[in-house]
């Protein structure tokens, strides 16, 4: 058996589909015994690859993208999921939401963790005519903090993890006006990568990965997330069971696991994204970046 370690920037709903093919086996059938950690702070996962003590890195592609023609190689080869895990919650619930609600608002969203929740929500206001200069971001603070801060009255809207913000609309404390795994459309939002060009032997070991994560993701949307109320209590003990089965299932709905390949529109899109946050100076064509044939099967 084949260990497959994976340095991951966070423990999520959103990962689903990796636990599930752990769970069922699918990766030990395909002769991969599959671990996985979270390092403090989450850009160790670079060291843990580069180092060797990781197969792969589990996080965001603008990490590839930014280093990309600077020095660094790093090679994504799969996605596990197709939608931000994000929510915009508002003091008060909107009978429509406008993207242009936000300008000259004051906005908190949590940039202790990487790049990816600035680059995203400022990317929607550019898709909807809204320039991100007419909001007042506040977003170099961790998202616990700005939510007791945001519960305390400062700002009017937070963007923060789905999950945290239908738990605070539940407790009273915010109304959620955009739940972005709905609206916020198709986007590569965590990927799998490695560091340097793969040779053959690696690359057939990251098909033998996507093999069995897409089997995971097919698993998932063959079942209804009460099938399996158990084994999400288990994995995210952080939340109630009701509040998983419920979020399973708007995923589901909505293509937040599709397919371990990743989509060349969807990834045109974000590229632009990331180009106007300024990590890139263009937009990096598909090929040139991502490695296809793990998933080209």
């Amino acid at each position: 058996m084949q260990t497959f370690h994976i340095s991951a920037t966070g423990r999520s709903l959103n990962y689903l589909p990796e636990y599930v093919a752990v769970d069922q086996g699918f990766f030990e059938e395909e002769g991969l015994r599959v671990t996985a950690e979270v390092p403090s702070p989450w850009d160790r996962v670079l060291d843990d690859i580069g180092t060797g003590k990781a197969q792969a890195a589990l996080g965001g592609i603008w990490v590839p993208s930014m280093f990309h023609g600077r020095g660094k190689r790093y090679v994504p080869f799969a996605q596990v999921a197709a939608r931000a895990p994000l929510a915009i919650v508002g003091r008060e619930r909107p009978e429509d939401f406008e993207w242009s609600a936000l300008a000259g608002r004051t906005v908190s969203m949590k940039g202790s963790n990487g790049a990816s929740v600035g680059l995203f929500i400022k990317m929607l206001l550019r898709e909807n005519g809204v320039d991100p200069k007419a909001v007042n971001f506040v977003q170099d603070l961790d998202g616990r903090m700005l939510t007791d801060l945001f519960s305390g009255g400062m700002g009017d809207y937070l963007v923060i993890d789905f999950p945290s913000a239908v738990t605070l609309e539940a407790a009273g404390g915010g109304h959620v006006v955009q739940p972005l795994p709905v609206t916020g459309g198709n986007i590569p939002w965590s990927v799998y990568y490695s560091e340097g060009e793969p040779d053959e032997e690696r690359r057939e070991t990251h098909t033998r990965f996507a093999r069995a994560l897409g089997r995971g993701m097919n698993w998932i949307l063959d079942h209804e997330a009460e099938d399996y109320r158990a084994f999400l209590a288990a994995t995210f003990p952080r939340f109630a069971p009701d509040l998983l089965v419920k979020l399973t299932d708007i995923y589901r709905a909505n293509g937040m696991w599709t397919t371990p390949r990743i989509d060349n529109g969807a990834y045109q899109r974000w590229q632009v994204g990331i180009c106007d946050g300024h990590l890139t100076d263009a937009p990096i064509p598909y090929g040139a970046l991502i490695d296809q044939r793990p998933t080209a099967a």
